[in-house]
Protein backbone atom coordinates (compact mmCIF):
# COMPACT_ATOMS: atom_id res chain seq x y z
CA UNK A 1 0.00 0.00 0.00
CA UNK A 2 1.61 3.26 -1.16
CA UNK A 3 0.62 6.42 0.28
CA UNK A 4 -1.27 9.56 -0.92
CA UNK A 5 0.46 12.60 -1.48
CA UNK A 6 -2.30 14.45 -1.12
CA UNK A 7 -5.67 14.22 1.85
CA UNK A 8 -8.54 11.55 1.28
CA UNK A 9 -10.80 12.97 -1.68
CA UNK A 10 -13.71 10.92 -0.28
CA UNK A 11 -16.39 12.01 2.21
CA UNK A 12 -15.92 10.22 5.59
CA UNK A 13 -18.26 7.56 7.04
CA UNK A 14 -21.33 8.60 8.23
CA UNK A 15 -22.24 6.20 11.12
CA UNK A 16 -23.92 3.30 11.75
CA UNK A 17 -26.67 3.36 14.88
CA UNK A 18 -26.21 0.60 17.24
CA UNK A 19 -29.43 -0.51 16.78
CA UNK A 20 -28.30 -0.54 12.96
CA UNK A 21 -25.65 -2.79 13.64
CA UNK A 22 -27.22 -5.09 15.17
CA UNK A 23 -30.06 -5.46 12.20
CA UNK A 24 -27.03 -5.58 10.19
CA UNK A 25 -25.78 -8.58 12.45
CA UNK A 26 -29.03 -10.56 11.97
CA UNK A 27 -28.92 -10.57 8.08
CA UNK A 28 -25.27 -11.24 7.47
CA UNK A 29 -22.28 -12.97 8.80
CA UNK A 30 -19.61 -11.98 11.36
CA UNK A 31 -16.33 -12.00 10.31
CA UNK A 32 -12.52 -10.74 11.18
CA UNK A 33 -9.75 -9.88 9.25
CA UNK A 34 -6.16 -9.28 9.92
CA UNK A 35 -3.82 -6.40 9.13
CA UNK A 36 -3.29 -6.25 5.25
CA UNK A 37 -5.77 -8.36 4.24
CA UNK A 38 -7.52 -7.50 1.02
CA UNK A 39 -11.85 -6.96 1.24
CA UNK A 40 -12.29 -6.80 -2.56
CA UNK A 41 -10.31 -5.50 -5.23
CA UNK A 42 -10.63 -3.38 -8.11
CA UNK A 43 -12.16 -5.44 -10.88
CA UNK A 44 -14.15 -8.15 -8.38
CA UNK A 45 -17.49 -8.88 -10.13
CA UNK A 46 -18.65 -8.66 -6.19
CA UNK A 47 -18.59 -7.76 -3.00
CA UNK A 48 -20.38 -7.37 -0.08
CA UNK A 49 -21.92 -4.80 2.22
CA UNK A 50 -19.15 -4.19 4.78
CA UNK A 51 -20.68 -2.87 8.14
CA UNK A 52 -16.97 -2.06 10.83
CA UNK A 53 -17.45 -2.91 14.39
CA UNK A 54 -13.97 -2.95 15.09
CA UNK A 55 -10.71 -1.35 13.44
CA UNK A 56 -10.06 0.01 10.04
CA UNK A 57 -9.83 0.14 6.41
CA UNK A 58 -8.47 2.11 3.87
CA UNK A 59 -9.64 2.51 0.08
CA UNK A 60 -7.13 2.45 -2.35
CA UNK A 61 -6.93 3.42 -6.06
CA UNK A 62 -5.69 1.74 -9.08
CA UNK A 63 -2.23 2.41 -8.29
CA UNK A 64 -2.32 1.50 -4.93
CA UNK A 65 -2.85 5.40 -3.67
CA UNK A 66 -4.99 5.65 -0.34
CA UNK A 67 -8.43 7.74 -0.85
CA UNK A 68 -9.94 7.41 1.98
CA UNK A 69 -10.31 5.46 5.80
CA UNK A 70 -13.47 4.23 7.26
CA UNK A 71 -13.57 3.37 10.75
CA UNK A 72 -15.95 1.90 13.54
CA UNK A 73 -19.78 2.24 13.01
CA UNK A 74 -18.58 3.30 9.57
CA UNK A 75 -19.31 0.77 6.16
CA UNK A 76 -18.10 -0.15 2.86
CA UNK A 77 -19.36 0.44 -0.34
CA UNK A 78 -20.96 2.98 -3.03
CA UNK A 79 -22.85 2.65 -6.15
CA UNK A 80 -21.26 -0.32 -7.78
CA UNK A 81 -23.35 -2.12 -4.89
CA UNK A 82 -26.32 -1.13 -6.24
CA UNK A 83 -25.83 -1.08 -10.43
CA UNK A 84 -23.78 -4.41 -10.00
CA UNK A 85 -21.35 -2.89 -11.86
CA UNK A 86 -17.48 -4.70 -11.36
CA UNK A 87 -15.73 -3.18 -8.45
CA UNK A 88 -13.67 0.54 -8.80
CA UNK A 89 -11.28 0.34 -5.77
CA UNK A 90 -9.03 -1.96 -3.38
CA UNK A 91 -10.13 -2.30 0.20
CA UNK A 92 -7.24 -2.86 2.77
CA UNK A 93 -7.43 -3.87 6.44
CA UNK A 94 -5.28 -1.33 8.24
CA UNK A 95 -6.03 -2.26 12.13
CA UNK A 96 -7.47 -5.84 13.26
CA UNK A 97 -10.84 -6.04 11.82
CA UNK A 98 -14.46 -7.02 13.25
CA UNK A 99 -16.83 -6.83 10.62
CA UNK A 100 -20.96 -7.83 9.01
CA UNK A 101 -20.58 -8.40 5.81
CA UNK A 102 -24.42 -8.61 3.96
CA UNK A 103 -24.86 -10.12 0.98
CA UNK A 104 -25.68 -7.93 -1.92
CA UNK A 105 -29.07 -8.88 -2.51
CA UNK A 106 -30.36 -8.88 1.26
CA UNK A 107 -28.83 -5.53 1.40
CA UNK A 108 -30.72 -3.90 -1.43
CA UNK A 109 -33.87 -5.76 0.05
CA UNK A 110 -32.80 -3.76 3.30
CA UNK A 111 -32.62 -0.24 1.68
CA UNK A 112 -35.81 -0.90 -0.12
CA UNK A 113 -37.53 -1.09 3.10
CA UNK A 114 -35.73 0.50 5.95
CA UNK A 115 -35.82 4.34 4.92
CA UNK A 116 -34.26 5.62 7.69
CA UNK A 117 -31.41 3.22 6.93
CA UNK A 118 -31.79 4.15 3.16
CA UNK A 119 -31.41 7.98 4.23
CA UNK A 120 -27.81 7.28 5.57
CA UNK A 121 -26.71 5.03 2.90
CA UNK A 122 -28.21 6.35 -0.15
CA UNK A 123 -26.74 9.69 -0.24
CA UNK A 124 -23.15 8.47 1.57
CA UNK A 125 -22.84 5.83 -1.92
CA UNK A 126 -23.69 9.23 -4.09
CA UNK A 127 -21.71 11.31 -2.61
CA UNK A 128 -18.82 8.65 -2.71
CA UNK A 129 -19.29 8.11 -6.77
CA UNK A 130 -18.96 11.96 -7.08
CA UNK A 131 -15.51 11.81 -5.57
CA UNK A 132 -14.38 8.61 -7.20
CA UNK A 133 -15.18 10.67 -10.35
CA UNK A 134 -12.52 13.25 -9.57
CA UNK A 135 -9.66 10.42 -8.61
CA UNK A 136 -7.34 10.60 -11.87
CA UNK A 137 -6.32 6.91 -13.07
CA UNK A 138 -9.55 5.39 -11.51
CA UNK A 139 -12.37 3.68 -12.93
CA UNK A 140 -12.40 3.24 -17.18
CA UNK A 141 -9.48 4.55 -19.47
CA UNK A 142 -10.21 5.10 -22.51
CA UNK A 143 -7.25 5.78 -25.38
CA UNK A 144 -8.42 7.14 -28.94
CA UNK A 145 -8.16 10.51 -30.60
CA UNK A 146 -11.02 13.36 -30.23
CA UNK A 147 -11.05 13.36 -34.22
CA UNK A 148 -12.84 9.56 -33.74
CA UNK A 149 -16.46 9.47 -33.02
CA UNK A 150 -16.33 6.35 -31.60
CA UNK A 151 -13.67 7.65 -29.07
CA UNK A 152 -16.14 10.69 -28.51
CA UNK A 153 -19.59 8.75 -28.19
CA UNK A 154 -17.28 6.30 -25.36
CA UNK A 155 -16.52 9.73 -23.23
CA UNK A 156 -20.04 10.75 -23.45
CA UNK A 157 -21.67 7.59 -22.46
CA UNK A 158 -18.71 7.57 -18.89
CA UNK A 159 -20.16 11.16 -18.79
CA UNK A 160 -23.98 10.38 -18.65
CA UNK A 161 -23.24 7.26 -16.72
CA UNK A 162 -21.01 8.60 -14.10
CA UNK A 163 -18.25 6.57 -14.28
CA UNK A 164 -15.06 7.39 -13.37
CA UNK A 165 -12.96 7.22 -16.57
CA UNK A 166 -9.34 8.58 -17.76
CA UNK A 167 -8.62 9.80 -21.20
CA UNK A 168 -5.98 9.86 -23.42
CA UNK A 169 -6.06 11.54 -26.32
CA UNK A 170 -3.69 9.98 -28.87
CA UNK A 171 -4.01 13.38 -31.20
CA UNK A 172 -2.72 15.64 -28.72
CA UNK A 173 1.38 16.08 -28.76
CA UNK A 174 2.30 15.89 -25.48
CA UNK A 175 0.41 12.06 -24.64
CA UNK A 176 3.05 9.87 -27.29
CA UNK A 177 2.08 7.54 -25.02
CA UNK A 178 -1.28 7.38 -26.20
CA UNK A 179 -0.16 7.91 -29.84
CA UNK A 180 1.66 4.62 -29.34
CA UNK A 181 -1.35 2.56 -27.87
CA UNK A 182 -2.94 2.91 -30.93
CA UNK A 183 -0.76 3.35 -33.83
CA UNK A 184 -1.71 1.10 -36.62
CA UNK A 185 -5.29 0.89 -34.90
CA UNK A 186 -7.78 1.03 -38.07
CA UNK A 187 -11.16 3.36 -37.22
CA UNK A 188 -13.13 0.58 -36.06
CA UNK A 189 -10.80 -0.60 -33.68
CA UNK A 190 -10.96 2.59 -31.47
CA UNK A 191 -11.29 3.47 -28.89
CA UNK A 192 -9.02 1.24 -26.85
CA UNK A 193 -11.17 0.48 -23.46
CA UNK A 194 -9.24 -0.72 -20.06
CA UNK A 195 -11.80 -2.11 -17.58
CA UNK A 196 -11.27 -1.88 -13.83
CA UNK A 197 -8.79 -5.13 -13.65
CA UNK A 198 -7.03 -4.46 -16.79
CA UNK A 199 -9.24 -6.22 -19.49
CA UNK A 200 -8.91 -4.45 -22.53
CA UNK A 201 -11.35 -3.99 -25.59
CA UNK A 202 -10.75 -2.79 -28.80
CA UNK A 203 -13.38 -0.62 -30.32
CA UNK A 204 -16.38 -1.98 -28.32
CA UNK A 205 -19.75 -0.39 -28.39
CA UNK A 206 -21.00 1.16 -25.18
CA UNK A 207 -23.64 -1.72 -24.78
CA UNK A 208 -20.57 -4.27 -24.81
CA UNK A 209 -18.98 -2.20 -22.39
CA UNK A 210 -21.84 -1.77 -20.33
CA UNK A 211 -22.17 -5.40 -20.06
CA UNK A 212 -18.54 -6.12 -19.24
CA UNK A 213 -19.28 -3.65 -16.73
CA UNK A 214 -21.90 -5.68 -15.19
CA UNK A 215 -24.22 -2.74 -15.42
CA UNK A 216 -26.14 -3.33 -18.74
CA UNK A 217 -28.80 -5.91 -18.70
CA UNK A 218 -28.85 -7.79 -21.46
CA UNK A 219 -32.00 -8.29 -23.63
CA UNK A 220 -33.23 -11.50 -25.18
CA UNK A 221 -33.58 -10.80 -29.49
CA UNK A 222 -37.22 -10.49 -28.49
CA UNK A 223 -38.80 -9.26 -25.37
CA UNK A 224 -42.45 -9.28 -24.20
CA UNK A 225 -43.64 -7.01 -21.77
CA UNK A 226 -46.88 -4.92 -21.14
CA UNK A 227 -45.28 -1.93 -21.26
CA UNK A 228 -42.26 -0.20 -22.47
CA UNK A 229 -40.92 2.95 -21.28
CA UNK A 230 -38.75 4.89 -23.57
CA UNK A 231 -36.10 6.95 -22.23
CA UNK A 232 -34.99 6.91 -18.08
CA UNK A 233 -35.10 10.55 -16.84
CA UNK A 234 -37.42 12.08 -14.41
CA UNK A 235 -40.81 11.22 -16.73
CA UNK A 236 -39.54 7.43 -17.68
CA UNK A 237 -38.73 6.61 -13.93
CA UNK A 238 -41.52 7.95 -12.55
CA UNK A 239 -43.60 5.67 -15.22
CA UNK A 240 -40.81 3.03 -14.57
CA UNK A 241 -41.73 3.18 -10.31
CA UNK A 242 -45.91 3.65 -11.23
CA UNK A 243 -46.01 0.89 -13.88
CA UNK A 244 -43.97 -1.71 -11.91
CA UNK A 245 -45.74 -1.18 -8.44
CA UNK A 246 -49.05 -1.54 -10.03
CA UNK A 247 -48.27 -4.99 -11.82
CA UNK A 248 -47.36 -4.52 -14.86
CA UNK A 249 -44.32 -6.16 -16.88
CA UNK A 250 -42.63 -2.88 -17.07
CA UNK A 251 -39.32 -2.93 -19.24
CA UNK A 252 -37.45 0.46 -19.79
CA UNK A 253 -34.82 1.23 -21.98
CA UNK A 254 -32.18 4.53 -22.27
CA UNK A 255 -29.84 4.89 -25.23
CA UNK A 256 -27.48 6.36 -23.04
CA UNK A 257 -27.80 6.50 -18.72
CA UNK A 258 -30.25 5.90 -16.16
CA UNK A 259 -31.37 9.62 -15.45
CA UNK A 260 -31.34 11.97 -18.11
CA UNK A 261 -30.43 15.27 -18.01
CA UNK A 262 -31.86 15.97 -15.02
CA UNK A 263 -29.23 13.37 -13.50
CA UNK A 264 -26.79 15.81 -14.21
CA UNK A 265 -28.22 18.92 -12.30
CA UNK A 266 -26.00 20.28 -10.01
CA UNK A 267 -28.95 21.51 -7.59
CA UNK A 268 -32.88 21.09 -7.98
CA UNK A 269 -33.27 24.02 -5.91
CA UNK A 270 -37.46 23.74 -6.14
CA UNK A 271 -38.17 20.46 -6.24
CA UNK A 272 -41.34 19.64 -3.98
CA UNK A 273 -40.42 18.39 -0.87
CA UNK A 274 -36.94 19.30 -0.57
CA UNK A 275 -36.36 22.84 0.81
CA UNK A 276 -32.47 23.10 0.98
CA UNK A 277 -32.69 21.32 -2.58
CA UNK A 278 -31.51 18.03 -4.10
CA UNK A 279 -29.23 17.48 -6.98
CA UNK A 280 -30.21 15.79 -9.83
CA UNK A 281 -27.89 12.61 -8.99
CA UNK A 282 -29.18 11.64 -5.87
CA UNK A 283 -33.17 12.68 -7.05
CA UNK A 284 -32.28 9.96 -10.22
CA UNK A 285 -30.61 7.63 -8.12
CA UNK A 286 -33.01 7.34 -5.73
CA UNK A 287 -35.66 6.75 -8.35
CA UNK A 288 -33.58 4.04 -9.62
CA UNK A 289 -33.52 2.38 -6.87
CA UNK A 290 -37.28 2.46 -6.21
CA UNK A 291 -37.62 1.34 -9.92
CA UNK A 292 -35.86 -1.35 -9.00
CA UNK A 293 -37.56 -1.63 -5.86
CA UNK A 294 -40.63 -2.78 -7.68
CA UNK A 295 -38.82 -5.24 -10.03
CA UNK A 296 -38.85 -2.66 -13.25
CA UNK A 297 -36.11 -3.63 -15.44
CA UNK A 298 -33.82 -1.45 -16.90
CA UNK A 299 -31.97 -2.04 -19.71
CA UNK A 300 -29.37 0.27 -20.90
CA UNK A 301 -27.80 1.54 -23.27
CA UNK A 302 -30.34 0.29 -25.92
CA UNK A 303 -31.44 2.84 -28.54
CA UNK A 304 -35.00 2.61 -30.32
CA UNK A 305 -34.69 3.24 -34.25
CA UNK A 306 -38.30 2.26 -34.74
CA UNK A 307 -41.72 2.28 -34.00
CA UNK A 308 -44.24 -0.26 -35.46
CA UNK A 309 -47.82 0.40 -34.50
CA UNK A 310 -49.86 -3.21 -33.95
CA UNK A 311 -52.94 -4.09 -32.90
CA UNK A 312 -52.50 -5.16 -29.38
CA UNK A 313 -49.47 -5.19 -29.11
CA UNK A 314 -46.77 -2.33 -30.68
CA UNK A 315 -43.54 -3.42 -31.63
CA UNK A 316 -39.92 -1.25 -31.04
CA UNK A 317 -36.95 -2.25 -32.82
CA UNK A 318 -33.32 -1.24 -30.85
CA UNK A 319 -30.20 -1.37 -32.37
CA UNK A 320 -28.31 -4.21 -32.15
CA UNK A 321 -31.15 -6.58 -33.99
CA UNK A 322 -33.66 -6.12 -30.65
CA UNK A 323 -37.44 -5.32 -30.67
CA UNK A 324 -40.27 -5.20 -27.91
CA UNK A 325 -43.27 -6.27 -28.22
CA UNK A 326 -45.43 -4.37 -25.75
CA UNK A 327 -49.14 -3.61 -25.11
CA UNK A 328 -48.50 0.10 -24.36
CA UNK A 329 -45.48 2.12 -24.66
CA UNK A 330 -44.36 5.51 -23.60
CA UNK A 331 -42.27 7.86 -24.73
CA UNK A 332 -40.10 9.87 -22.45
CA UNK A 333 -37.02 10.18 -24.58
CA UNK A 334 -36.93 14.11 -24.05
CA UNK A 335 -34.42 16.42 -25.80
CA UNK A 336 -30.70 16.36 -26.79
CA UNK A 337 -28.24 19.51 -26.12
CA UNK A 338 -28.58 22.38 -29.03
CA UNK A 339 -24.70 22.72 -30.02
CA UNK A 340 -23.47 26.70 -30.46
CA UNK A 341 -23.49 27.05 -34.16
CA UNK A 342 -19.67 28.27 -34.70
CA UNK A 343 -17.32 26.48 -36.66
CA UNK A 344 -14.51 23.83 -34.63
CA UNK A 345 -17.19 23.26 -32.07
CA UNK A 346 -16.27 19.76 -32.00
CA UNK A 347 -12.04 20.34 -31.72
CA UNK A 348 -13.50 21.47 -27.97
CA UNK A 349 -16.19 19.09 -26.87
CA UNK A 350 -15.45 16.98 -24.25
CA UNK A 351 -11.84 18.43 -23.86
CA UNK A 352 -12.75 22.47 -22.79
CA UNK A 353 -16.53 22.61 -23.91
CA UNK A 354 -18.82 20.47 -21.99
CA UNK A 355 -22.76 19.89 -21.95
CA UNK A 356 -22.99 19.44 -17.94
CA UNK A 357 -21.05 20.76 -15.17
CA UNK A 358 -20.35 17.01 -13.16
CA UNK A 359 -17.16 16.77 -10.98
CA UNK A 360 -14.54 15.77 -13.52
CA UNK A 361 -15.69 18.37 -15.00
CA UNK A 362 -15.46 20.95 -12.25
CA UNK A 363 -11.96 19.87 -11.47
CA UNK A 364 -10.62 21.67 -14.33
CA UNK A 365 -12.01 24.89 -13.63
CA UNK A 366 -10.98 25.76 -9.88
CA UNK A 367 -9.36 29.03 -9.94
CA UNK A 368 -10.17 29.36 -14.05
CA UNK A 369 -12.12 31.79 -16.21
CA UNK A 370 -15.44 29.65 -17.31
CA UNK A 371 -18.47 30.78 -19.29
CA UNK A 372 -21.50 29.13 -19.02
CA UNK A 373 -23.44 29.99 -21.59
CA UNK A 374 -27.70 29.87 -21.66
CA UNK A 375 -30.48 31.64 -19.55
CA UNK A 376 -32.51 29.26 -17.94
CA UNK A 377 -32.52 27.55 -14.97
CA UNK A 378 -29.96 24.77 -16.12
CA UNK A 379 -27.29 27.16 -16.67
CA UNK A 380 -27.92 29.14 -13.30
CA UNK A 381 -27.61 26.05 -11.76
CA UNK A 382 -24.07 25.58 -13.51
CA UNK A 383 -22.65 28.90 -13.12
CA UNK A 384 -23.62 29.17 -9.75
CA UNK A 385 -22.23 25.31 -8.99
CA UNK A 386 -18.77 26.10 -10.86
CA UNK A 387 -18.76 29.51 -8.76
CA UNK A 388 -19.25 27.79 -5.62
CA UNK A 389 -16.13 25.58 -6.47
CA UNK A 390 -13.78 28.65 -7.02
CA UNK A 391 -14.03 29.33 -10.79
CA UNK A 392 -14.23 32.84 -12.17
CA UNK A 393 -17.77 32.39 -13.85
CA UNK A 394 -19.29 34.20 -16.55
CA UNK A 395 -23.09 33.67 -17.73
CA UNK A 396 -23.70 34.83 -21.65
CA UNK A 397 -27.00 34.86 -22.63
CA UNK A 398 -28.38 36.34 -25.53
CA UNK A 399 -31.85 38.24 -23.93
CA UNK A 400 -32.10 41.52 -22.57
CA UNK A 401 -32.87 40.57 -19.19
CA UNK A 402 -31.99 37.33 -17.51
CA UNK A 403 -35.53 37.15 -15.65
CA UNK A 404 -37.23 36.64 -19.05
CA UNK A 405 -35.76 33.08 -18.49
CA UNK A 406 -34.20 32.15 -15.38
CA UNK A 407 -36.18 31.40 -11.92
CA UNK A 408 -35.85 34.70 -9.27
CA UNK A 409 -34.28 32.22 -6.62
CA UNK A 410 -31.58 31.25 -8.99
CA UNK A 411 -30.86 35.29 -10.03
CA UNK A 412 -30.41 36.16 -6.28
CA UNK A 413 -27.93 32.92 -6.27
CA UNK A 414 -26.48 34.54 -9.27
CA UNK A 415 -25.60 37.81 -7.18
CA UNK A 416 -24.86 35.53 -4.11
CA UNK A 417 -21.65 34.15 -5.67
CA UNK A 418 -20.56 36.94 -7.96
CA UNK A 419 -21.50 35.17 -11.36
CA UNK A 420 -20.85 38.04 -14.10
CA UNK A 421 -23.76 38.41 -16.23
CA UNK A 422 -23.85 39.59 -19.39
CA UNK A 423 -27.12 40.30 -21.75
CA UNK A 424 -27.27 40.65 -24.84
CA UNK A 425 -24.06 38.39 -25.80
CA UNK A 426 -24.16 35.74 -28.36
CA UNK A 427 -20.63 33.52 -28.99
CA UNK A 428 -19.21 33.58 -32.79
CA UNK A 429 -15.66 32.24 -32.81
CA UNK A 430 -13.83 29.72 -30.52
CA UNK A 431 -10.01 30.26 -30.15
CA UNK A 432 -7.53 27.80 -28.72
CA UNK A 433 -5.01 25.36 -29.89
CA UNK A 434 -4.98 21.43 -29.65
CA UNK A 435 -8.94 21.44 -28.25
CA UNK A 436 -8.12 23.93 -25.24
CA UNK A 437 -9.84 26.86 -25.12
CA UNK A 438 -8.09 30.25 -25.10
CA UNK A 439 -11.12 32.88 -25.69
CA UNK A 440 -14.36 33.15 -26.88
CA UNK A 441 -15.40 36.49 -29.62
CA UNK A 442 -18.53 37.60 -29.31
CA UNK A 443 -20.91 38.78 -32.17
CA UNK A 444 -20.50 42.11 -31.20
CA UNK A 445 -16.54 41.76 -31.79
CA UNK A 446 -15.81 41.48 -28.07
CA UNK A 447 -12.86 38.77 -27.66
CA UNK A 448 -13.08 37.18 -24.01
CA UNK A 449 -10.74 35.18 -22.23
CA UNK A 450 -12.00 31.76 -21.29
CA UNK A 451 -10.41 28.10 -20.72
CA UNK A 452 -13.80 26.47 -20.41
CA UNK A 453 -16.89 26.57 -22.05
CA UNK A 454 -20.38 25.01 -20.37
CA UNK A 455 -23.66 25.07 -22.81
CA UNK A 456 -26.93 24.96 -21.78
CA UNK A 457 -28.88 26.38 -25.45
CA UNK A 458 -32.08 23.96 -24.79
CA UNK A 459 -32.79 20.98 -26.27
CA UNK A 460 -34.27 19.30 -29.31
CA UNK A 461 -36.49 16.14 -28.86
CA UNK A 462 -35.25 12.96 -29.39
CA UNK A 463 -37.87 11.77 -31.88
CA UNK A 464 -36.18 11.32 -35.45
CA UNK A 465 -36.43 7.44 -34.90
CA UNK A 466 -40.29 7.68 -35.15
CA UNK A 467 -40.57 9.00 -38.63
CA UNK A 468 -44.14 9.23 -39.63
CA UNK A 469 -45.38 6.41 -37.05
CA UNK A 470 -46.46 9.61 -34.91
CA UNK A 471 -47.87 12.59 -35.04
CA UNK A 472 -45.32 15.57 -34.15
CA UNK A 473 -45.33 19.47 -34.51
CA UNK A 474 -42.74 21.32 -36.77
CA UNK A 475 -40.21 21.58 -34.07
CA UNK A 476 -40.45 17.32 -33.75
CA UNK A 477 -42.13 17.65 -30.27
CA UNK A 478 -44.89 15.03 -30.16
CA UNK A 479 -48.34 16.42 -30.15
CA UNK A 480 -50.89 14.85 -27.85
CA UNK A 481 -54.19 15.60 -26.49
CA UNK A 482 -56.48 18.20 -28.36
CA UNK A 483 -53.16 18.29 -30.52
CA UNK A 484 -54.24 14.78 -32.31
CA UNK A 485 -57.86 14.97 -31.08
CA UNK A 486 -56.78 12.56 -28.52
CA UNK A 487 -59.64 12.22 -25.53
CA UNK A 488 -56.21 12.16 -22.63
CA UNK A 489 -53.91 15.12 -22.46
CA UNK A 490 -50.72 12.62 -23.04
CA UNK A 491 -52.52 9.86 -25.53
CA UNK A 492 -50.50 10.21 -29.00
CA UNK A 493 -51.98 9.88 -32.28
CA UNK A 494 -51.47 6.26 -31.63
CA UNK A 495 -53.82 3.93 -29.73
CA UNK A 496 -51.90 2.67 -26.65
CA UNK A 497 -48.68 5.13 -27.35
CA UNK A 498 -48.41 8.14 -24.51
CA UNK A 499 -45.61 10.57 -24.64
CA UNK A 500 -44.67 11.90 -21.02
CA UNK A 501 -41.92 14.61 -20.09
CA UNK A 502 -39.81 17.18 -22.72
CA UNK A 503 -40.61 15.41 -25.58
CA UNK A 504 -44.42 16.34 -25.52
CA UNK A 505 -45.09 19.65 -27.58
CA UNK A 506 -46.33 21.96 -25.24
CA UNK A 507 -44.62 20.44 -21.73
CA UNK A 508 -43.21 22.86 -19.34
CA UNK A 509 -40.09 21.44 -19.70
CA UNK A 510 -39.83 21.01 -15.43
CA UNK A 511 -38.30 18.12 -13.76
CA UNK A 512 -41.03 17.36 -11.20
CA UNK A 513 -43.92 17.99 -14.02
CA UNK A 514 -42.23 15.37 -16.45
CA UNK A 515 -42.41 12.84 -13.07
CA UNK A 516 -45.72 13.77 -12.88
CA UNK A 517 -46.50 13.27 -15.95
CA UNK A 518 -45.01 9.52 -16.07
CA UNK A 519 -47.19 8.70 -13.34
CA UNK A 520 -49.77 10.15 -15.00
CA UNK A 521 -49.28 8.34 -18.23
CA UNK A 522 -50.15 4.60 -16.38
CA UNK A 523 -53.07 5.63 -14.96
CA UNK A 524 -53.78 5.69 -18.93
CA UNK A 525 -51.73 3.04 -19.83
CA UNK A 526 -54.00 0.79 -17.18
CA UNK A 527 -57.49 2.47 -19.22
CA UNK A 528 -56.02 1.43 -22.46
CA UNK A 529 -55.61 -2.47 -21.76
CA UNK A 530 -58.42 -2.40 -19.34
CA UNK A 531 -61.23 -4.80 -21.12
CA UNK A 532 -64.38 -2.80 -22.53
CA UNK A 533 -67.04 -2.71 -20.11
CA UNK A 534 -70.21 -4.58 -21.14
CA UNK A 535 -71.81 -1.28 -22.28
CA UNK A 536 -68.73 -0.14 -24.48
CA UNK A 537 -69.00 -3.67 -26.01
CA UNK A 538 -72.82 -3.31 -26.74
CA UNK A 539 -71.92 0.23 -28.32
CA UNK A 540 -69.10 -1.18 -30.66
CA UNK A 541 -71.76 -4.35 -32.05
CA UNK A 542 -74.39 -1.42 -32.99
Amino acid sequence: MSDSASPPVAPPSPALSVSQLAMLAELGEERTADVGEVLYRVGDERYPFIAIREGGVAILDTAGAEITRHGASGFLGELTLLSGQTVLVTAVVTEPLRYIAVDRERFRSLLYEDAAFSDLVLPAFIARREALQRVQGLGLEVVGPRSSEATMRMLEFARSNRLPYTWHDSDRADDPLAAAVVAGFDEASLPLVRLPGGVELRGPSTGEVSRALGIGRELAGREEVDLLVIGAGPAGLGAAVYGASEGLDTLVIDSAGLGGQAGTSRRIENYLGFPAGISGNELTSRAVTQARKFEARLATPYRAVALEPGNGRHTVRLGEDHEVAARAVVIATGAQYRRLPVEHLAEYEGISAFYAAGPPEAQLCGAERVAVVGGGNSAGQAAVWLSRGGALVSLLHRRADLRETMSDYLIRELERYRVEVRDRSEIAALHGADGQLQAVTLTTGARLPFSYLFLFLGALPCTEWLGDAIERDAKGFILTGAGVDGEHLLATSVPGVFAAGDVRSGSTKRCATAVGEGAMAVQLVHAHLAPPTQHESSKARV
